[in-house]
């Protein structure tokens, strides 16, 4: 006999088919969001870490430009030191050196020149004045080239021109007349390491080679002994005087004078006496 099964058992399966699928979906639900939320801590670490690191680093930045602005300070600082220093050592070079400059000035000036401004860039000198004639510009440089502390003297401006009131000083209608040119001559210094007429730049005399053989001290210095004068012929020699010679003063340590020299003897005369007749 057939055996029929009158239960709604497909509705009864769809249902269990329908629960297995929502249970796989709500677990697949649960899973995705745990590993959302785990990836977004993982993701949050790595960047509250790199900005950790980047604040370090700023942090580090700062104090390396801090550490840069005292080096550029310090640099600074330095090269200030460095340009004072130098330019303390080519005055100390040539505190000497201007000494016989301005001595040169003084001595090279002709008659009818006037200076009226000096100035230095360097090792070019710079003369401005006034003149009465080209010649005696023209006699200037020769004795500012024959000087020995300056050379090479260019003639840069020599024009006739009306003095200047406020840089030529006061002036009258005489000076104009009498000084009616105006000029400007640069010349050249010599280095701190050039002798300059046997003295160097510092001042300090320069010893020629030859100057080795001389001995120092004049007094050391041979001198030639006084030659004796003639010895008489006809006059008998004095008598012996019955006193004691004087002692003979001392001579000072080093003289440069000879001791006298002795008398010469008279020649013992050679002509025989005649005898009685």
């Amino acid at each position: 006999m057939a055996r029929i099964n009158l239960l709604p058992w497909r509705a009864e399966r769809r249902k269990q088919r329908q629960r297995d699928f929502y249970g796989m979906l709500g677990v697949a639900a649960i899973g995705g969001v745990l590993l959302s939320l785990l990836i977004w801590f993982y993701y949050d670490r790595q960047v509250s870490g790199q900005g950790e690191r980047n604040a370090f680093l700023q942090t580090e930045i700062a104090k390396v430009k801090e550490q840069n602005k005292e080096i550029d300070r310090l640099d600074r600082q330095k090269d200030r030191l460095l340009a004072r220093k130098k330019v303390i050592e080519e005055l100390q070079a040539k505190r000497s050196q201007m000494v016989h400059l301005f001595d040169a000035l003084v001595r090279t000036i002709p008659d009818g020149v006037v200076l009226t401004s000096l100035k230095q860039e360097g090792d070019i000198l710079t003369l401005e004045g006034r003149t009465q004639s080209n010649a005696r510009v023209s006699a200037y440089m020769r004795n500012l080239e024959s000087s020995g502390w300056m050379s090479k003297p260019e003639l840069s401006v020599i024009e006739a021109k009306k003095p200047e009131p406020g840089k030529d000083g006061p002036t009258t209608l005489s000076d104009i007349s009498a000084l009616p040119y105006m000029f400007e001559v640069k010349v050249t210094l010599p280095a701190q390491s050039e002798p300059v007429n046997g003295i160097n730049a510092d001042g300090s005399v320069v010893v020629p080679a030859d100057a080795a053989t001389v001995p120092a001290d004049p007094a050391a210095a041979p001198v030639a002994p006084l030659s004796p004068g003639p010895a008489p012929t006809s006059a008998p020699p004095a008598a012996a005087p019955a006193t004691a010679p004087a002692a003979e003063p001392a001579k000072p340590s080093g003289s440069r004078i000879a001791p006298p020299a002795a008398p010469a003897q008279p020649a013992a005369s050679s002509t025989p006496q005649k005898g009685g007749a």
